[in-house]
């Protein structure tokens, strides 16, 4: 593992790295908007804004899990598509958070590498139930109803998912400030990493019933 990390680091806090990937990026969300608008305008509200931080986040991975799982012209749903619909419902809220933790604990407060997990695993939960609870409750929930839901279909979920993308962040950008490349860098692949790791997880979790997942993109989202 040493040996591989020495040999991305240098890569990876190479600001012109970093760059191509912001500008990749940044292609990719200018793709979605303009396929969300022409070819899938059905995609609108909660689910438009997932899969435009998905993209955000992990830039060729992310159109990649959209154009297979999120566009109406699918001619074929699975329970594969439907776990990578789901998960990035997850991913977006958990990014906001992981995102956030990251950059105040370690950017701002520069605290030590377990503070740094620790508050962005938080957050990460934090961002990641609003993102189910807010939605169920506008269907009528109760807030109660709504976390005790929340908690049983996405716990594992996010627990997978951050625990991936937190050692990964650690492990390549421990360290790093925000003034460094390999700051961004480090948190963006890692986001990208968690969001491969959980998807699965909701594979299972939709299998077992624990999680009812994503309808076809081509009906209307009620999430």
């Amino acid at each position: 593992m040493d040996a591989i990390r020495s040999a991305l680091v240098p890569v990876l806090n190479h600001p012109a790295t970093l760059s191509v990937w912001v500008a990749l990026n940044a292609l990719c969300v200018v793709w979605l908007l303009y396929d969300l608008r022409t070819r899938n305008p059905q995609t609108h509200g909660l689910m438009r804004w997932v899969w435009i931080l998905t993209v955000s986040y992990s830039g060729p991975i992310g159109l990649a899990v959209y154009y297979w799982s999120g566009r109406a012209q699918i001619a074929r749903d699975s329970l594969s598509r439907r776990a990578f619909r789901s998960v990035s419902h997850c991913y977006a809220g958990c990014g906001i958070g992981e995102i956030a933790g990251v950059i105040i604990a370690a950017g701002i407060l520069a605290l030590g590498t377990l503070a740094v997990g620790a508050v962005s695993f938080a957050l990460a939960y934090v961002a990641g139930f609003a993102l189910t609870i807010g939605p169920l409750m506008a269907a009528g929930e109760t807030f109660p109803v709504a976390l005790k839901d929340t908690l049983v279909s996405e716990t594992i979920s996010i627990t997978v998912m951050e625990v991936v993308a937190i050692s990964v962040d650690i492990w390549l950008a421990g360290g790093a400030g925000m003034s460094e490349p390999l700051f961004w860098t480090g948190l963006l692949v890692s986001l990208s990493a968690g969001l491969l790791a959980a998807w699965p997880a909701n594979v299972l979790l939709i299998h077992f019933g624990i999680k009812e997942g994503m309808g076809h993109p081509g009906e209307a989202h009620a999430h």
